[in-house]
């Protein structure tokens, strides 16, 4: 634990020598977000959020958003091979071995996660990201089911220029190369972004390659004084091999390994398995501002996803497809001493899934293993009311009602008629207050519910067999804490606690053929501290020979238990929650010098992470360590060049970066990558 406190306190007490530092220097920016339909100063929000901004994204590489949203304390991103991406919010991923369950996507005003609970957000361009807000904590009460959180993804956005071109192209260790190009084009009531990229990565395993191909388009249209339209639109192809995990022996002796034959299985590389996944996905919104006080915002959306999983016991072959409509009315009213906005509307969506699964001969489709059809709707009303008084206390309720369920129909090895399934109307609410004591500190805290329905990944999972007893999972979060800044906004200190009590709560079980199920078996316990620090040590200035340096730092307290949980006859209450470190701390230093020069560092240490429900065996603690060094003033005539360099595990260090939990035969190991390089250009024709 000294590892951890020494270096935090280090971190508040050279902070808190900082403001003694008398400051002539201009006010920075006050930072706006919007979490619930208004835009909000950070230091008054009811929650505890994290913000990525545009300048966040840029100093990270470019390839992948791991480690962007590991800048947030209680987030953690992992990436078992290049683009395998997985997401936890406050939680752990017992319901994840891949992608992403319990936490819902919006891309702008559009829900990426589906009507069956998945979100393909390793579709996206990571440099086709504007910026991502994170609402911690269960968000049920007006964004439908969750029981981890919320993400809010803005698309890039460059249009503000009447036109701007922007190159970017980067290349590194193991066969890395990445390129993107972005137009954005802005005439009198129209705007215009297109995006464009392409990646591909040998990766640092045996059988570890990606290959995407990408397209967005954003378009904006005001076509009159108080309306409108809004279109969004991207296609993604991408593929990903799966090299398998590795026991502690062979992750010891060989990282890079796949994963190997064994007498009864087949080795990752002989089956070929991987990942093939093309999507098409788009939407429409109109923004109308019926008169000064009411607003109405209306979207569609529809996407398709063909999927297709070669894996060592079978060949799995999906068709997604969904539709749904996100509207909502907004009365607001102001007055000397109150302001007050009220928000009601409702959200449908439904998806439909093909569910083929094949014998796996060597890569390629063999005889019909078993084939069902599954159609997920997901509906729910919300209502949310905003009192602000006197601009010091903020008062948020909201609630939600939720009806989930499907139909399910097998077609092979038996035909069985389509039946129906249906969860219980769900009441989601959430009260949440905030204080702002002085103009420089706030206190906030908050009472909500989460509620989780289980996907239809889970429900229809790798055994093939439909689950109709699995039910959702729940529970109540309570959270408080306080935001601080100071020195004319040059520094920012969030601290939040939180409890959370999960139920009935959906994990991950295996069959000895390495085929998955999922049950409910008990809940969690969840006690919480997140903390996260920015200070501009040295503001931004146009003179000198530096220009700026921010520190920032982000702690995360995971004290997570199992609560009531068995499986089958064994009792595991009181064990430490499956793949969560109890401490991660994450430092950064952003330099800027002279001439447009640049330097960031940041420093990444996790504890060790528990990788059974027994806790019998655990993924070791490691410390990682990277850098980026620009030049963004280098000019080609009249266009300006950014020329970078980075490096990624300076240390060199051994580690898992997405453990296969509860596995069988050991194989938890995913190893990531060793000491790697990259180094690209950005060039802007305006």
């Amino acid at each position: 634990m000294k590892r951890i406190l020494l270096p935090a306190l280090s971190f508040c007490y050279f902070l808190g020598f900082a403001q003694t530092v008398p400051d002539s220097s201009r006010r920075l920016k006050e930072v706006i977000i919007r979490p619930y339909f208004s835009d909000q100063p950070l230091l008054r929000t009811t929650g505890s959020f994290g913000l990525i901004d545009s300048l966040t994204l840029q100093r990270q590489q470019a390839n992948s958003l791991v480690p962007a949203m590991n800048t947030i304390a209680g987030v953690r991103m992992e990436e078992r091979s290049p683009g395998s991406y997985r997401l936890s919010i406050r939680g752990s991923l017992l319901r994840s071995p891949f992608g992403i369950r319990n936490v819902k996507i919006y891309l702008d005003e559009f829900p990426l996660t589906d009507a069956g609970g998945n979100s393909y957000l390793n579709a996206l361009d990571a440099g086709s990201v504007g910026g991502i807000q994170v609402l911690k904590g269960p968000q049920s009460s007006i964004f439908g089911a969750n029981s981890g959180g919320v993400v809010l993804i803005s698309p890039l956005a460059i249009g503000k220029d009447s036109t701007l071109l922007k190159f970017k192209l980067q290349g590194g260790s193991y066969g890395l190369f990445q390129e993107n190009i972005q137009l954005g084009k802005q005439w009198k009531n129209y705007q215009l972004n297109i995006s464009q990229a392409y990646q591909r990565s040998d990766g640092y395993r045996d059988h570890s390659g990606m290959e995407r191909h990408y397209f967005q388009a954003l378009q904006k249209y005001n076509y009159s004084a108080a309306a409108s339209l809004k279109g969004l639109l991207f296609y993604s192809d991408l593929h990903y091999n799966t090299p398998g995990g590795l026991n502690a022996a062979q992750f010891a002796a060989n990282p890079r390994l796949s994963r190997q034959a064994t007498k009864f299985t087949k080795s990752a590389i002989e089956q070929k398995a991987g990942i093939y996944s093309k999507t098409l996905y788009g939407g429409i919104s109109n923004e109308w501002q019926i008169s000064p006080q009411l607003k109405h915002i209306a979207s569609l959306f529809t996407s398709y996803t063909d999927f297709k999983n070669p894996f060592i016991t079978n060949y799995e072959h999906r068709k997604e497809s969904t539709i749904g409509l996100r509207t909502y009315i907004e009365y607001e009213a102001r007055k000397s001493t109150l302001n007050w906005k009220f928000n009601l509307g409702l959200e449908s969506m439904q998806t439909s899934t093909t569910f083929d699964n094949f014998d796996n001969n060597f890569g390629t489709r063999g005889a019909v293993q078993a084939a069902d059809k599954l159609k997920s709707a997901a509906n729910f009303a919300f209502a949310h009311l905003n009192f602000d008084y006197l601009d010091k206390w903020l008062l948020e309720i909201s609630g939600s009602a939720n009806l989930y369920g499907y139909r399910y129909q097998s077609i092979a090895p038996v035909a069985v008629a389509e039946k129906t399934k249906n969860f219980d109307v769900q009441f989601m609410p959430r009260v949440a207050l905030s204080y702002l004591a002085s103009p420089e500190f706030s206190l906030h805290a908050s009472l909500s519910k989460g509620y989780s329905p289980p996907t239809l990944a889970e429900v229809r999972a790798s055994d093939n067999v439909i689950n109709v007893a699995l039910q959702p999972e729940f529970g109540w979060n309570y959270e408080t804490g306080f935001k601080y800044e100071a020195l004319q906004k040059r520094i920012f200190i969030d601290v939040t606690g939180f409890y959370y009590h999960l139920k009935s709560a959906i994990v991950r079980r295996l069959n000895q053929n390495d085929t998955e199920y999922f049950i409910n078996a008990g809940g969690t316990k969840q006690w919480g501290l997140e903390t996260a620090v920015s200070a501009w040590v040295i503001p931004l200035k146009s003179a000198g020979f530096i220009r700026g340096l921010q520190l920032r730092n982000a702690y995360t307290l995971s004290r997570f238990k199992f609560s009531d949980y068995l499986d089958k006859a064994v009792d595991y209450t009181g064990n430490d929650l499956t793949g969560v470190p109890k401490n991660i701390v994450l430092s950064s230093a952003d330099l800027q010098l002279l001439n447009g020069w640049y330097l960031f560092v940041q420093h990444n240490y996790t504890s060790k992470i528990p990788l059974n429900d027994a806790n019998t065996v655990y993924a070791g603690n490691y410390h990682l360590l990277q850098g980026k060094l620009g030049w963004k003033n280098l000019n080609i005539g009249k266009l300006p060049l950014e020329l970078f360099i980075g490096a990624d595990n300076l240390l060199n260090k051994k580690y898992s970066l997405g453990n296969d939990l509860n596995s069988i035969g050991g194989r938890h190991f995913n190893a990531a990558a060793g000491r790697n390089f990259y180094a690209g250009l950005v060039l802007k024709i305006k």
